[in-house]
Parts: structure tokens; sequence; C-alpha cells
């Protein structure tokens, strides 16, 4: 499966703990990566510089759904399910 056009909820829906070139603190959940172009594309796609957390991210049916919002749904209760309660 390919990145659907238009899209980026991968990079806006999930934290990324470690640093991103441009975020050296990591990014919260919710905030678009500054990575993360005006047509939702990654600066960083296939460069060294990209966090391993990206690379290893690859888009599926059940995380992609069938459009942009039902992905941004997902990832967003993927990574509440996934937050260390404090």
């Amino acid at each position: 499966m390919n990145c659907r056009e238009g899209c980026g909820a991968c990079c806006i829906a999930p934290s990324i703990a470690g640093p991103i070139p441009g975020m050296p603190e990591g990014k919260p959940a919710g905030v678009p990566c500054v990575q993360l172009t005006e047509d939702f594309r990654c600066r960083l796609f296939g460069l060294p510089e990209r966090p391993a957390c990206c690379v290893g991210l690859r888009p599926s049916d059940d995380m992609c759904g069938p459009d942009r919002e039902a992905a941004l749904a997902w990832l967003s209760e993927l990574e509440t399910a996934t937050t260390p309660s404090g």
C-alpha cells in the first residue's frame, strides 16, 4: 500500500519522543511535524535524518482507513492507547 496523497496523518497524530531536525525535543501528539510540507509530504523522506520511528511506520488498510479523517482518528486512538498513564 502507498501513502494517500494529501493525508499526512502519520506526521500529525502520533507523538515522537526523539529529536527531529527542527524539533530537537521531539513532537507532541496532534502537532504537525515541522518537516511536513504544505502538500502533506515529508521533507525527510528517504534521508538518513528521518527518525527511525517514521521509517518503520508503513501505511496499511487498518491505519489509513478510507480517508484522511479516519487515519487521523485511528492514529490518535493508538496514541492514547499506548501513552503511559502518569
